[in-house]
């Protein structure tokens, strides 16, 4: 096994706003059946999934790496190409390959998005996109165990991370627990909630997949069609009543779930 020295960066500062990168030490196991260009993707990644390398951080060119690392040129530019496919590296033209924002890593847990993101140390920002008040549709009336005569107030908002939009989300709520629209841009709606004494303890949700129509295309700015993570929740508090239903639509190139499976 050799031990390469891989600069991720340029070797000196440009005008553009990006940063240079660490550098990295690369392992490379010449006699191991796994391909140099997955070694090297796996090293990349694993810095980048790790904070070793910050978004905007620019790579050395292909030709360059290629050498440093006594690579040919294809195998350089599949290591690459592997991570521009999976969203942690763009290429853009006349600045180069830079590491994007690392994908959302998110448990399949009882936790608002909000709060995950913040535990993470991102940046979560919210954007009201709408707040209704009025009668509910049959589905919705099922899901809180409500009268279709019972008022809810429906919540809509674009949830992003870091400045980049994540997820579009629309809650529905029994009116008289709903948090003020003032409040779901500062903080979280099950934060919102727990101040007003409200528990959430138990919840059922659905993970799915669909295409992005127009309007979500242009909110999330993913392509026309570009694949989304969709979640349905309907939460219970302490006492065992329906509080919340939700619909959410994610984008599946910056955020996935994550659970564990047990053999029993």
């Amino acid at each position: 096994m050799t031990a390469s020295n891989v600069s991720t960066g340029e070797s000196k500062t440009t005008s553009t706003s990006s940063t240079v990168a660490t550098p990295l030490s690369v392992e490379l196991d010449r006699g191991s059946p796994v391909p140099l260009y997955f070694q090297l993707a796996q090293a990349i990644e694993a810095a980048i999934l790790g904070g070793l390398l910050a978004p905007g951080d620019r790579f050395e060119n292909e030709l360059a790496l290629a050498k440093r690392l006594n690579l040919s040129r294809p195998t350089t530019r599949r290591a690459i190409q592997e991570l521009v496919d999976k969203g942690l590296l763009v290429r853009k033209r006349g600045v180069g390959t830079q590491v994007v924002q690392s994908p959302v890593h998110r448990p399949v847990e009882l936790t608002s998005l909000f709060d995950d993101l913040a535990r993470a140390g991102q940046s979560p920002s919210t954007k009201l996109l709408g707040y209704h008040i009025g009668i509910p549709t049959d589905e919705v009336a099922r899901e809180l165990n409500i009268s279709d005569a019972t008022e809810v107030v429906t919540i809509r908002r674009l949830r992003s991370t870091n400045g980049e939009p994540l997820a579009l989300m629309t809650n529905h709520l029994p009116s008289a627990i709903a948090p003020d629209p003032d409040e779901l841009e500062s903080q979280g709606l099950y934060q919102s909630l727990r101040t007003r004494g409200v528990h959430i303890r138990l919840a059922r949700q659905r993970i799915g997949a669909k295409a992005a129509d127009r309007e979500e295309a242009l909110l999330l700015d993913e392509k026309y069609k570009a694949p989304l993570l969709t979640m349905h929740r309907t939460a219970f508090d302490d006492s065992g009543s329906v509080v919340e239903f939700g619909s959410h639509a994610y984008r599946a190139s910056r955020y996935y779930f994550d659970t564990t499976v047990v053999d029993r």
